[in-house]
């Protein structure tokens, strides 16, 4: 990653955030929720919550118990998700320009449908794996 912040927006821009500090590798999720709720498995980081500013409306959908998905209800943008945990979860595809990050792995696979495969050499958990997940580099 670099060493200047981050940026990002909804399509319509009507939602803008800054991320100013270091973020973890992307994980893809292909759990049904985030399924559903993009229509595709999700490719997202993560960053302390304090790290993170937002500016713009965003709209919070409590999905379970424990965690809210935030998104644009204008054009209809995923752009967070919002568990337990220091970290806010960030759609990687709302980042603006080059961010240094990679694909470290994929959770929920027992999840996936059958119409495609995972082919990219990078780990597999078959539901929540904690160390893919909570990791951000310092």
């Amino acid at each position: 990653m670099t060493d200047i912040p981050q940026r990002g927006s909804c399509l319509c821009g009507a939602i803008r955030f800054t991320v100013d500090g270091p973020m973890r590798p992307v994980i893809a999720c292909h759990c049904v929720q985030c399924r559903k709720v993009t229509g595709n498995f999700v490719a997202a980081t993560s960053a302390p919550r304090g790290a993170v500013a937002i500016t713009g409306d965003v709209t919070w959908f409590a999905s379970s118990d424990i965690a809210r998905r935030g998104f644009c209800g204008t054009c209809g943008s995923q752009m967070f998700w919002d568990g337990p945990g220091a970290n806010l979860s960030i759609m990687a595809g709302a980042l603006d320009g080059p961010t240094g990050l990679s694909l470290k792995g994929h959770i929920y696979c027992a999840d996936k449908p059958d119409w495609y495969q995972i082919a990219d050499g990078t780990p597999q958990a078959a539901k929540a794996d904690p160390q893919m997940t909570t990791q951000v580099p310092t």
